[in-house]
């Protein structure tokens, strides 16, 4: 009897185990099952992130070609610009274009450093932080909630929004820099110094020289412009189309006609002298031959013999 007891305690401890492990096991798929839709999660975060710059390769000229370096794709002869990069620009000016915002201008002969600004929640267009050390750039963008800034050697420059950005900025000798706020719906355009300190808003449509990389030595109201230097102008284009009267020739250079009268100035004056050298005797002979013959024509008169001897021929008749 007592036997009997003792097994059906250890089979019920045997069944309890096995339906608590059952239960274990089927509360364990269940919350599987509930956290399962939320694994996609991860692939959200591995979505393309857009480039911030595409720049064009495809040029005839290399001379005149942009050298891109950085984290770059390189696609139907554009480099597209993912987070970071360096364009160099050649000969010519280069557009690079900020896709859904606008044009950074970088010209002939300037280096300009590119990234963007990873603080930026997801969603949000990041700013654009630029930094060069020579030459000039021209900014023509949409700006928005989170600024742009130029860096140079001497000078942060803000470029605040929401507005339409058309700044310029070049950099000459002795870091004088200058900077044009010449936008419509002009941005806040801050400049501010890196070593002295302090700041100055350059205003809707003023054209600023800072001297000497400084905040101090402001010359306000430039007269020379502060974006890329005009292209210079190219040969003849066309030359069919000016042979066949469609295009205007160019006129001739105003030095041409001197150098050529330059080098027949020598010979002239001696043709000239020796043609009119020789029928000058002729023509001066023949006044000279008639006054000649006009003379003897006219009375002489007679001299101190010639009067004695009047004298004496009245006297004794002769005359």
């Amino acid at each position: 009897m007592e036997r009997a007891m003792r097994r059906t305690s250890t089979i019920s401890r045997v069944t309890f185990a096995e339906i608590l492990a059952l239960a274990i096991l089927a509360l364990t798929r269940v919350l599987c099952a509930q956290t399962a839709p939320a694994s996609p999660a991860p692939a959200t975060e591995s979505a393309p992130i857009a480039p911030i710059a595409i720049v064009p390769l495809d040029n005839k000229n290399p001379d005149a070609a942009a050298k891109v370096t950085g984290a770059l794709e390189v696609s139907q002869g554009k480099a597209i610009i993912g987070a970071s990069g360096t364009v160099t620009s050649g000969s010519q000016t280069t557009e690079v274009i900020l896709p859904h915002r606008g044009v950074l201008r970088v010209c002939a002969s300037t280096t300009v450093k590119l990234t963007a600004d990873t603080s930026v929640p997801a969603g949000e267009t990041p700013g654009l932080m630029m930094a060069m050390d020579h030459g000039a750039v021209e900014l023509s963008f949409a700006t928005g909630r989170n600024s742009d800034i130029l860096l140079t050697p001497d000078f942060r420059i803000l470029i605040g929004g929401p507005g339409a950005a058309e700044v310029k900025v070049r950099l000459g000798q002795n870091g004088d820099t200058c900077v044009d706020n010449a936008g419509v719906n002009e941005p806040y355009v801050l400049v501010s110094s890196v070593f002295e300190g302090g700041d100055f808003r350059v205003q809707s449509g003023q054209r600023v020289m800072f001297q000497h990389g400084s905040l101090h030595e402001v010359v306000d109201n430039e007269k020379e412009p502060c974006g890329c230097p005009p292209p210079a102008p190219k040969g003849n284009e066309f030359p069919l189309a000016q042979s066949e009267g469609l295009a205007p020739t160019p006129k001739p250079a105003p030095s041409t006609p001197m150098q050529n009268s330059a080098s027949t100035q020598p010979i002239e004056p001696l043709v000239y002298k020796s043609a009119d050298h020789v029928p000058q005797p002729a023509a001066e002979a023949t006044p000279a031959a008639s006054a000649g013959a006009a003379k003897p024509a006219a009375k002489k008169k007679s001299g101190f013999f010639g009067g004695i001897g009047k004298f004496f021929r009245h006297i004794f008749g002769a005359e």
